[in-house]
């Protein structure tokens, strides 16, 4: 966690978690409880339109407060407008179609030959299109009833959700777990605190390397391969040898790419992540209605998310106390890649303060890595003109739409082949259609 300098005195914050009857959010609420020194709350407001799920997640989140002695109040709504009206800073964790719609995600790309995974490749750009209209309304509106709130976003794909965000002028900064997950990782290897860890991390949201791991001013990477090299290859699903060759550690999303046929022929006939995650959301949510449950059970672990809480809690503080520490998010290029537009998205170190996030300084990106984050970065442009189609008063025409799909995954690396775009173009419409007005 960073050091919290200057001001000695600090006021009490109102935070909106817009999806908050996710099963996830009591490891978010614990977060909160946990580091109340670090970010301290007046008010937690959980909004969501499922009063069922509601109802049974804010009732365990008060337990856990009342638990840990948080003075904080913690409430619970579906009016949007009421719940983050007057809060300081609202995280958006929300998922357009559930459960139900990332399974579908998962599975539809298989029949073309490609990856199903809800963030990348073809099921990623379906998430980005239903996603992307809904956050930048909820956003629109935040912004109505309390414009210089920031907008904490952790809704995927982060990228090019934060990217739309800070297209149409909103105060947002998108957030990941990936990288507080490697350094929490690597300093349990190490035998050393995570503050020790320092990462030199780089790319984009969910196509990242971590180029070096620095203790005390020494980069202990190559030591690190070295010893855990078979431990780190393990967790990431990829062979020993590529992480011996690339010298780097590359994200758990990187095998959809480097190892991408594989993939396909190991997920075709096995039960979707989507469903996995749906049993354990309805075992979560009957221990959740358990009133003598005060504290996150053990089996929310397995939900997925990791350390999302303590990167959530460090980031939120640093927009609204204003400390300058350093933090890794995604935010505006701003010329830090240099082969990328100013208004790319990137993920990597930045200042965070009240102003928001500024990237430091980052060492010339090797052409084996720096090909495919600009190949990525075209796509996500395309998938954001994809997702918009039909707002600002453009006419919102199927055949528009369907070619501006098209050309979004024409352009990704993980399809490329004008059939199997066009294959997969009619297979994301036919799932997607209720989501798409214009479909």
């Amino acid at each position: 966690m960073p050091a919290f300098q200057g001001r000695t005195a600090h006021p009490r914050f109102k935070l909106a978690v817009v999806g908050g009857g996710s099963t996830y959010t009591p490891e978010l609420v614990d977060g909160f409880a946990r580091l109340r020194d670090v970010l301290p709350l007046a008010e937690l407001v959980l909004i969501d339109p499922a009063a069922e799920r509601l109802e049974l997640v804010g009732g365990l989140a008060r337990r856990i407060f009342a638990r840990q002695g948080h003075p904080g109040r913690i409430s619970w709504t579906a009016d949007l407008d009421a719940g983050v009206d007057g809060a300081d800073a609202v995280l958006l964790q929300l998922r357009v179609g559930g459960q139900a719609a990332r399974h579908q995600d998962e599975t539809w790309p298989l029949e073309c030959g490609c990856v199903g995974q809800e963030t990348t490749g073809a099921g990623g750009l379906a998430k980005a299109l239903r996603t992307v209209p809904v956050v930048l309304d909820i956003a629109e509106r935040v912004r109505r009833r309390t414009p210089r709130a920031w907008i904490v976003d952790f809704t995927n794909p982060v990228g090019i959700v934060t990217r739309a965000l800070l297209a149409h002028g909103h105060h947002a900064v998108g957030l990941c777990n990936v990288a507080i997950g490697f350094q929490r990782r690597f300093a349990a290897l190490l035998g050393v605190t995570p503050g020790e860890v320092e990462l030199e991390h780089v790319g984009l949201n969910h196509l990242t390397w971590e180029r070096a791991v620095r203790v005390g001013g020494e980069d202990v990477l190559p030591r690190l391969l070295a010893d855990h090299g078979d431990v780190l290859a393990d967790h990431l699903r990829l062979p020993r040898a590529l992480l011996d060759r690339l010298g780097a550690v590359p994200s758990y999303y990187l095998r959809y790419y480097y190892r991408h046929d594989a993939v396909v022929a190991e997920s075709r006939g096995r039960t979707s992540r989507a469903e996995e995650v749906a049993a354990l959301e309805r075992r979560l949510l009957e221990q959740y209605g358990d009133p003598a449950l005060d504290e996150k059970p053990e089996l929310l672990s397995r939900r997925g998310g990791a350390f999302y809480s303590e990167a959530a809690v460090a980031l939120t503080a640093s927009l609204l106390r204003d400390t300058g520490d350093t933090q890794v998010v995604n935010t505006l290029n701003r010329g830090t890649l240099p082969f990328l537009p100013d208004d790319a998205v990137i993920e990597v170190p930045a200042t965070v303060d009240a102003t928001g996030a500024t990237p430091l300084p980052v060492r010339p990106l090797e052409p084996l890595y720096a090909g495919l984050v600009a190949h990525v970065t075209a796509y996500e442009h395309l998938t954001l003109e994809a997702a918009l189609w039909g707002r600002g008063g453009r006419r919102a025409d199927r055949a528009g739409g369907r070619d501006a799909v098209f050309a979004a995954l024409l352009a990704h690396p993980l399809v490329g082949q004008a059939d199997r775009a066009g294959r997969l173009t009619d297979q994301l419409l036919a799932h997607n259609r209720e989501h798409l007005p214009w479909a």
